[in-house]
Protein backbone atom coordinates (compact mmCIF):
# COMPACT_ATOMS: atom_id res chain seq x y z
CA UNK A 1 0.00 0.00 0.00
CA UNK A 2 1.42 3.24 -0.99
CA UNK A 3 1.27 6.10 1.61
CA UNK A 4 -1.23 8.75 2.17
CA UNK A 5 1.13 11.51 -0.26
CA UNK A 6 0.54 8.90 -3.61
CA UNK A 7 4.16 9.31 -4.02
CA UNK A 8 5.55 6.51 -6.23
CA UNK A 9 8.65 4.99 -5.53
CA UNK A 10 11.17 2.83 -7.06
CA UNK A 11 14.55 1.83 -5.45
CA UNK A 12 17.48 0.31 -7.42
CA UNK A 13 20.38 -0.39 -5.61
CA UNK A 14 22.27 -3.85 -4.65
CA UNK A 15 25.16 -3.32 -1.98
CA UNK A 16 25.00 -2.56 1.86
CA UNK A 17 25.12 1.07 1.17
CA UNK A 18 22.38 1.23 -1.01
CA UNK A 19 20.32 -1.20 1.40
CA UNK A 20 20.70 1.58 3.97
CA UNK A 21 18.44 3.96 2.27
CA UNK A 22 15.92 1.92 1.26
CA UNK A 23 15.34 0.84 4.98
CA UNK A 24 15.59 4.56 5.64
CA UNK A 25 12.85 5.31 3.40
CA UNK A 26 10.94 2.16 4.58
CA UNK A 27 11.02 3.80 7.85
CA UNK A 28 10.44 7.23 7.24
CA UNK A 29 6.89 5.72 6.04
CA UNK A 30 7.49 6.27 1.88
CA UNK A 31 6.38 2.98 -0.32
CA UNK A 32 8.19 1.54 -2.74
CA UNK A 33 6.40 0.25 -5.45
CA UNK A 34 9.32 -1.71 -7.60
CA UNK A 35 13.00 -2.39 -5.89
CA UNK A 36 15.49 -2.83 -8.77
CA UNK A 37 18.35 -4.84 -7.90
CA UNK A 38 21.62 -7.10 -9.88
CA UNK A 39 20.71 -10.54 -10.07
CA UNK A 40 21.72 -13.09 -7.43
CA UNK A 41 25.43 -13.91 -7.90
CA UNK A 42 27.53 -16.96 -6.95
CA UNK A 43 29.59 -16.15 -3.09
CA UNK A 44 30.96 -18.11 -0.37
CA UNK A 45 33.05 -21.29 -0.38
CA UNK A 46 30.10 -22.87 -1.92
CA UNK A 47 29.48 -20.56 -5.00
CA UNK A 48 25.58 -20.89 -4.36
CA UNK A 49 23.40 -17.63 -5.77
CA UNK A 50 22.96 -15.36 -3.25
CA UNK A 51 20.74 -12.39 -3.12
CA UNK A 52 22.00 -9.02 -3.16
CA UNK A 53 21.39 -6.83 0.53
CA UNK A 54 19.04 -4.72 -1.11
CA UNK A 55 16.83 -7.59 -2.55
CA UNK A 56 17.24 -9.09 0.81
CA UNK A 57 16.18 -6.21 2.11
CA UNK A 58 12.63 -5.93 -0.19
CA UNK A 59 11.42 -9.57 0.16
CA UNK A 60 11.21 -9.29 3.94
CA UNK A 61 9.03 -5.99 3.52
CA UNK A 62 7.28 -7.71 0.87
CA UNK A 63 8.20 -5.41 -2.13
CA UNK A 64 8.25 -6.71 -5.36
CA UNK A 65 11.42 -7.24 -7.18
CA UNK A 66 13.03 -6.96 -10.92
CA UNK A 67 16.42 -8.25 -11.73
CA UNK A 68 17.08 -7.58 -15.36
CA UNK A 69 20.58 -8.08 -16.90
CA UNK A 70 19.74 -4.68 -19.10
CA UNK A 71 17.97 -1.96 -18.92
CA UNK A 72 18.92 -1.25 -22.18
CA UNK A 73 15.97 -3.30 -23.86
CA UNK A 74 12.11 -2.62 -24.41
CA UNK A 75 11.36 -5.18 -22.20
CA UNK A 76 13.06 -4.43 -19.15
CA UNK A 77 11.31 -0.61 -20.07
CA UNK A 78 8.62 -2.08 -20.54
CA UNK A 79 8.75 -3.50 -17.18
CA UNK A 80 9.42 -0.56 -15.35
CA UNK A 81 7.01 1.87 -17.20
CA UNK A 82 3.98 -0.40 -15.84
CA UNK A 83 5.41 0.80 -12.58
CA UNK A 84 4.02 4.20 -12.97
CA UNK A 85 6.96 6.09 -11.13
CA UNK A 86 6.87 9.21 -10.13
CA UNK A 87 10.35 9.00 -9.00
CA UNK A 88 12.97 6.31 -8.94
CA UNK A 89 16.21 6.43 -6.48
CA UNK A 90 19.29 4.91 -7.81
CA UNK A 91 21.89 3.81 -5.46
CA UNK A 92 25.10 1.61 -6.36
CA UNK A 93 22.96 0.15 -8.72
CA UNK A 94 25.36 -1.21 -11.07
CA UNK A 95 23.91 -0.70 -14.05
CA UNK A 96 23.63 2.27 -16.93
CA UNK A 97 20.35 3.96 -17.09
CA UNK A 98 20.06 4.89 -20.33
CA UNK A 99 17.96 8.07 -21.13
CA UNK A 100 14.46 6.26 -21.42
CA UNK A 101 14.53 4.76 -18.33
CA UNK A 102 16.09 7.88 -16.91
CA UNK A 103 12.96 10.01 -18.58
CA UNK A 104 10.29 7.28 -17.08
CA UNK A 105 9.74 8.64 -13.86
CA UNK A 106 7.86 11.94 -12.90
CA UNK A 107 10.45 13.61 -11.39
CA UNK A 108 13.06 11.91 -13.01
CA UNK A 109 15.72 9.43 -11.30
CA UNK A 110 17.75 10.26 -7.90
CA UNK A 111 21.16 9.06 -7.44
CA UNK A 112 23.06 9.48 -3.91
CA UNK A 113 26.45 9.27 -4.54
CA UNK A 114 28.95 9.83 -2.05
CA UNK A 115 30.92 12.26 -2.58
CA UNK A 116 30.94 16.39 -2.77
CA UNK A 117 30.63 16.27 -6.62
CA UNK A 118 32.04 17.30 -9.03
CA UNK A 119 34.88 15.31 -6.73
CA UNK A 120 35.05 12.00 -7.68
CA UNK A 121 32.75 11.71 -9.74
CA UNK A 122 33.09 7.77 -10.81
CA UNK A 123 32.54 4.22 -9.62
CA UNK A 124 35.20 4.77 -6.07
CA UNK A 125 34.98 7.72 -4.39
CA UNK A 126 35.38 7.02 -0.87
CA UNK A 127 38.00 5.12 -1.59
CA UNK A 128 39.84 8.11 -4.06
CA UNK A 129 38.97 10.55 -1.09
CA UNK A 130 40.85 8.77 1.43
CA UNK A 131 43.92 7.80 -1.14
CA UNK A 132 44.31 10.91 -1.94
CA UNK A 133 44.37 12.60 1.42
CA UNK A 134 41.20 14.87 1.44
CA UNK A 135 40.39 16.07 4.41
CA UNK A 136 36.14 16.40 3.87
CA UNK A 137 33.82 14.33 1.59
CA UNK A 138 30.34 13.79 2.08
CA UNK A 139 27.21 13.06 -0.21
CA UNK A 140 24.90 14.63 -2.50
CA UNK A 141 21.81 14.03 -3.70
CA UNK A 142 21.89 14.21 -7.64
CA UNK A 143 19.52 14.65 -10.36
CA UNK A 144 20.71 12.29 -12.96
CA UNK A 145 21.10 12.31 -16.38
CA UNK A 146 23.36 10.46 -19.45
CA UNK A 147 27.02 11.78 -18.49
CA UNK A 148 28.78 10.06 -15.64
CA UNK A 149 27.85 11.97 -12.31
CA UNK A 150 26.95 14.84 -14.25
CA UNK A 151 23.48 15.82 -13.38
CA UNK A 152 22.42 18.61 -11.31
CA UNK A 153 22.77 18.54 -7.42
CA UNK A 154 19.54 18.67 -5.48
CA UNK A 155 20.90 18.09 -1.54
CA UNK A 156 24.40 17.77 -0.28
CA UNK A 157 26.04 17.17 3.04
CA UNK A 158 29.76 16.95 4.01
CA UNK A 159 31.56 14.87 6.89
CA UNK A 160 34.96 15.70 7.65
CA UNK A 161 37.54 12.57 7.25
CA UNK A 162 39.29 11.44 10.33
CA UNK A 163 42.71 11.22 10.71
CA UNK A 164 43.06 7.20 10.87
CA UNK A 165 39.82 6.41 8.89
CA UNK A 166 39.29 3.29 6.51
CA UNK A 167 37.13 2.81 3.71
CA UNK A 168 34.98 0.54 5.60
CA UNK A 169 34.46 2.78 8.41
CA UNK A 170 33.45 6.17 6.23
CA UNK A 171 31.45 4.18 4.31
CA UNK A 172 29.17 3.31 7.28
CA UNK A 173 29.00 7.00 7.91
CA UNK A 174 28.42 7.71 4.30
CA UNK A 175 25.42 5.15 3.62
CA UNK A 176 24.18 6.49 6.81
CA UNK A 177 23.89 10.06 6.03
CA UNK A 178 22.88 9.19 2.60
CA UNK A 179 20.00 7.68 3.73
CA UNK A 180 19.23 10.69 5.82
CA UNK A 181 19.45 13.13 3.05
CA UNK A 182 17.26 10.97 0.35
CA UNK A 183 14.48 10.67 2.90
CA UNK A 184 14.51 14.79 3.28
CA UNK A 185 14.69 15.15 -0.47
CA UNK A 186 11.51 12.43 -1.02
CA UNK A 187 9.59 14.24 2.22
CA UNK A 188 10.04 17.74 -0.17
CA UNK A 189 8.78 15.82 -3.07
CA UNK A 190 5.96 14.28 -1.06
CA UNK A 191 4.51 17.90 0.26
CA UNK A 192 4.59 19.17 -3.28
CA UNK A 193 7.80 21.63 -2.99
CA UNK A 194 9.95 22.11 -6.42
CA UNK A 195 13.47 20.64 -5.82
CA UNK A 196 16.10 23.28 -6.56
CA UNK A 197 18.56 22.14 -9.26
CA UNK A 198 22.29 23.36 -9.03
CA UNK A 199 24.34 22.63 -11.69
CA UNK A 200 27.90 20.55 -11.31
CA UNK A 201 30.45 23.86 -11.81
CA UNK A 202 33.38 22.73 -14.39
CA UNK A 203 36.03 23.59 -12.39
CA UNK A 204 37.25 21.01 -9.90
CA UNK A 205 36.09 17.77 -11.77
CA UNK A 206 38.10 14.56 -10.92
CA UNK A 207 37.25 11.00 -11.60
CA UNK A 208 37.38 7.64 -9.25
CA UNK A 209 38.42 5.25 -11.41
CA UNK A 210 37.21 1.92 -10.23
CA UNK A 211 39.92 -0.38 -8.03
CA UNK A 212 42.05 -2.71 -9.56
CA UNK A 213 44.04 -5.53 -7.76
CA UNK A 214 47.03 -4.74 -9.22
CA UNK A 215 47.07 -1.49 -7.31
CA UNK A 216 46.75 -3.37 -3.87
CA UNK A 217 50.58 -3.65 -3.64
CA UNK A 218 52.59 -1.05 -1.42
CA UNK A 219 55.33 0.51 -3.12
CA UNK A 220 58.08 0.96 0.12
CA UNK A 221 59.91 3.24 -2.17
CA UNK A 222 56.91 6.17 -1.91
CA UNK A 223 56.41 8.29 1.37
CA UNK A 224 55.10 6.78 4.41
CA UNK A 225 52.14 9.33 4.47
CA UNK A 226 51.12 7.97 1.38
CA UNK A 227 51.26 4.38 1.66
CA UNK A 228 49.36 4.91 5.39
CA UNK A 229 46.30 6.82 3.46
CA UNK A 230 46.00 3.67 0.75
CA UNK A 231 46.44 1.00 3.49
CA UNK A 232 43.27 2.97 5.16
CA UNK A 233 41.88 3.34 1.08
CA UNK A 234 42.27 -0.10 0.70
CA UNK A 235 40.43 -2.18 3.49
CA UNK A 236 38.31 -3.77 3.22
CA UNK A 237 39.07 -4.26 -0.54
CA UNK A 238 40.98 -5.09 -2.32
CA UNK A 239 43.74 -5.12 0.62
CA UNK A 240 46.81 -3.31 0.78
CA UNK A 241 49.39 -6.45 -0.20
CA UNK A 242 54.11 -6.74 0.71
CA UNK A 243 56.39 -9.07 -0.29
CA UNK A 244 58.05 -10.75 1.92
CA UNK A 245 60.79 -13.57 0.37
CA UNK A 246 58.44 -13.41 -2.37
CA UNK A 247 55.03 -14.66 -0.37
CA UNK A 248 52.33 -11.96 -0.38
CA UNK A 249 51.62 -10.06 3.23
CA UNK A 250 48.21 -7.96 3.32
CA UNK A 251 48.61 -5.83 5.53
CA UNK A 252 45.19 -4.19 7.52
CA UNK A 253 46.27 -1.28 9.72
CA UNK A 254 49.82 1.44 9.84
CA UNK A 255 50.08 3.81 11.39
CA UNK A 256 53.38 6.76 11.11
CA UNK A 257 56.86 5.80 12.91
CA UNK A 258 60.08 7.26 13.46
CA UNK A 259 62.91 5.67 11.62
CA UNK A 260 64.87 6.37 8.23
CA UNK A 261 66.84 3.59 6.36
CA UNK A 262 67.12 1.73 2.82
CA UNK A 263 63.02 1.30 1.65
CA UNK A 264 61.43 -2.11 2.58
CA UNK A 265 63.98 -3.09 5.43
CA UNK A 266 62.25 -3.89 8.75
CA UNK A 267 64.25 -1.56 11.13
CA UNK A 268 62.43 -2.70 14.78
CA UNK A 269 60.10 -4.73 15.48
CA UNK A 270 58.01 -4.96 18.82
CA UNK A 271 54.87 -5.63 20.34
CA UNK A 272 53.13 -2.72 19.00
CA UNK A 273 54.18 -3.40 15.40
CA UNK A 274 56.76 -3.77 12.32
CA UNK A 275 58.21 -0.86 12.07
CA UNK A 276 59.47 -0.33 7.91
CA UNK A 277 61.19 1.90 6.21
CA UNK A 278 59.72 4.12 3.36
CA UNK A 279 61.34 5.92 1.01
CA UNK A 280 60.29 8.82 2.73
CA UNK A 281 59.79 8.43 6.84
CA UNK A 282 58.50 4.63 7.81
CA UNK A 283 55.67 2.87 8.99
CA UNK A 284 54.87 0.46 11.68
CA UNK A 285 52.97 -2.10 10.20
CA UNK A 286 49.89 -3.46 13.04
CA UNK A 287 47.62 -5.38 11.91
CA UNK A 288 49.00 -7.84 9.36
CA UNK A 289 47.93 -11.38 7.69
CA UNK A 290 49.24 -14.29 5.86
CA UNK A 291 48.08 -16.16 2.73
CA UNK A 292 45.18 -18.49 4.12
CA UNK A 293 45.20 -16.81 7.42
CA UNK A 294 43.38 -14.39 9.77
CA UNK A 295 44.37 -11.20 10.28
CA UNK A 296 46.32 -10.56 13.41
CA UNK A 297 47.56 -8.13 15.76
CA UNK A 298 51.57 -7.78 14.70
CA UNK A 299 52.64 -9.54 18.32
CA UNK A 300 50.44 -12.54 17.20
CA UNK A 301 51.23 -12.66 13.44
CA UNK A 302 54.92 -12.44 14.05
CA UNK A 303 54.90 -16.10 16.13
CA UNK A 304 54.54 -17.63 13.45
CA UNK A 305 55.74 -15.32 10.41
CA UNK A 306 58.92 -14.07 12.00
CA UNK A 307 60.26 -10.37 10.18
CA UNK A 308 63.77 -10.18 12.04
CA UNK A 309 65.20 -6.61 11.90
CA UNK A 310 66.78 -6.02 8.75
CA UNK A 311 64.00 -8.06 6.42
CA UNK A 312 63.83 -6.66 2.89
CA UNK A 313 59.97 -6.13 2.81
CA UNK A 314 59.03 -5.57 -1.14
Amino acid sequence: MMPATGLRIGFAGTPTFAEQALQAILNAGFGVAVVLTQPDRPSGRGMQLTPSPVKQLAVQAHIPVEQPVSLRNAEAQAMLRAYDLDVLVVVAYGLILPQAVLDLPRYGCLNIHGSLLPRWRGAAPIHRAIEAGDTETGVCIMQMDAGLDTGPVVDAARLFILPAETTAHLHDRLAALGAERIVAVLQKLAEGETLTMQAQPEAGVTYAHKLEKAESLLDLKSAATQLDRKIRAYNPFPGAVLQSAGKPIKIWRASMADGNGLPGTVLAVDEAGVIVACGEGALRLEVLQAPGGKRLPAAEFLRGHPLPVGTLLA
